[in-house]
């Protein structure tokens, strides 16, 4: 039975025999010649709020009719769509978008940018703000911040950010280095971080911080995020759980600090989204309603950095394909495949990365002269404590083209920066270090210009031919070949286990 169809056409019934009793009870009055009911399911028009300075707790609704189930409407498809996720964010299925759009195939990677599909929506109440904040180009620390220079920009205005010092990756890091390196790591840019410590707390042109806001700047009250560089780390680890969660399609709600929730507008986009996630988490429902709309961080955005919405550029172009890939480690080698798809970088979304391990005899944390490698030829655009960073197109900036990470990789023969490899070319031992490890093993995840590529979908890890499939947790789930699975595990169950070359 299809639940959604129902609760769907449910829901409309409802308002339907209200409309009718209301008919009744007028007619019964003699207050109007009797009129035929028409079949037609009863569209109801939503009205907007304008936010203003004077109103700002009023909630911008979208204008969007309720439609009846499985109305067709257009859709302009934004950079980085899947059929997937935009049939999750209509409540509608893949197929139902495929029998009504000709020209596409169910092979689809990413959808063309700018080019119109036809999607049967099914209404869900509690759609929430339709204004866009920022395109999804400038959420990702992708190619439209090339040539930016935080610190410079940071230190040209008067605010406290500038002198603001703290110990980011075993470093001490001044104002704008501290931004830079949590949108490295995060891949989020620099400008938006920026925009958000601007609006939350002043740092730009505030000489001094406010002294209420000195342990939490951005208002995440945790003891371990204590401080504005854990305050960005957590921030920029929300921004991407609201961002990826719309990109992939998991998002469907967002519940607010008041315990109420809306829906996403299924023509929103993942930077939106992403702020409103965020924005959600911490702001009280008046102000969460002033940030997400004309009067809150966009106006703050536009101040610093001019009209985000000039000059756009697509930085996920339509059918993306991944280069060949092979298995991270060397050909003949076994290893267990530890970890299904799960976070990127931090907690939550995306889905991003994989885990492999060594054999070690032992298990736990132990020193291997296993090699993990190269799964394509590149160059080593960065490497750092626990980290390589292998650059597809080479040219010596992981904003740009393909890019893969490697973490907790050991730092005796860690490969060095602006080495040339080939595939299959050793990058390093696997390790336990840089950050939490129950083993030794590899982490490794995909950005294409920028942006997490998720492990699982329209454009999922291939390795050799191993394609990834999401667990029903974190760190669960399969690689497949030819009709043989493997399932993630932390043991070395011979079913979890991958010969490379095979």
């Amino acid at each position: 039975m299809d639940f959604r169809i129902n609760k769907i056409t449910g829901s409309r019934q409802i308002v339907q025999n209200i409309i009718l009793l209301l008919i009744s009870m007028i007619l019964a009055a003699g207050c109007m010649p009797a009129q035929p009911v028409s079949p037609e399911p009863t569209i109801l028009v939503e009205t907007p709020t304008i936010v203003t300075e004077e109103s700002a707790t009023a909630t911008p609704i979208a204008t969007r009719p309720v439609y009846a189930a499985g109305t067709p409407v257009d859709y302009i498809v934004q950079t980085g769509d899947s059929l997937p996720a935009v049939a999750a964010h209509f409540n509608t299925t893949v197929k139902e978008i495929l029998d009504v759009n000709p020209d596409l195939t169910k092979n689809e990677t990413t959808l063309t940018p700018g080019s119109h599909i036809t999607v049967p929506i099914y209404y869900e109440a509690l759609w929430g703000n339709s204004y866009q904040i920022i395109p999804d180009s400038l959420f990702i620390n992708g190619p439209a911040q090339i040539g930016f220079d935080t610190a410079d920009f940071v230190n040209s205005y008067p605010g406290w950010l500038k002198n603001y010092t703290a110990l980011a990756g075993d470093q001490t890091r001044r104002g704008g280095d501290v931004i830079d390196y949590v949108a490295l790591q995060y891949s989020v840019s620099p400008r938006l971080l920026l925009a958000i410590v601007e609006y939350q707390a002043g740092a730009l042109t505030q000489e001094t911080l406010d002294p209420e806001k000195e342990d939490y700047p951005l208002g995440y009250v945790d003891p371990y995020h204590k401080g504005l560089y854990l305050q960005l780390v957590w921030a920029a680890n929300a921004l991407n759980n609201g961002y990826y969660g719309w990109r992939s399609g998991r998002l469907d709600t967002i519940t607010r600090t008041d315990g109420t929730i809306e829906h996403p507008d299924p023509w929103q986009n993942a930077a939106t989204v992403g702020i409103q996630y965020y924005f959600s988490l911490v702001l009280p429902i008046e102000e969460y309603t002033r940030a997400i709309y004309t009067e809150g961080l966009a106006k703050t955005y536009t101040e610093l950095f001019g009209n985000p919405w000039v000059n756009l550029s697509n930085h996920i172009p339509g059918q993306l394909q991944q280069p060949a890939f092979i298995l991270p480690f060397e050909t003949g080698k076994t290893w267990t495949y530890t970890g299904g798809p799960h976070a990127a970088w931090g907690n939550g979304e995306p889905l991003a990365a994989l885990d492999f391990a060594p054999p070690t005899g032992t298990g736990g944390c132990v020193i291997t002269r296993e090699y993990t490698v190269a799964v394509a030829d590149g160059q080593v655009v960065r490497s750092e404590p626990a980290i390589v960073m292998l650059d597809l197109d080479m040219d010596g900036d992981e904003r740009t083209g393909w890019v893969v990470l490697y973490l907790h990789i050991a730092t005796e023969e860690r490969a060095r920066p602006g080495v040339l490899v080939k595939a299959g070319d050793p990058l390093g031992h696997p390790s336990c270090e840089g950050g939490a490890a129950t083993g030794t093993h590899i982490h490794i995840a995909r950005k294409y210009n920028g942006e997490w590529v998720e492990a699982e979908g329209a454009l999922g890890f291939n390795l050799d031919g191993w394609f990834a499939g999401n667990g029903i947790e974190s760190y669960q789930g399969t690689l497949q070949k030819f009709g043989k699975i493997v399932k993630a595990s932390t043991i070395a169950d011979p079913k979890s286990q991958i010969t490379a070359g095979e």
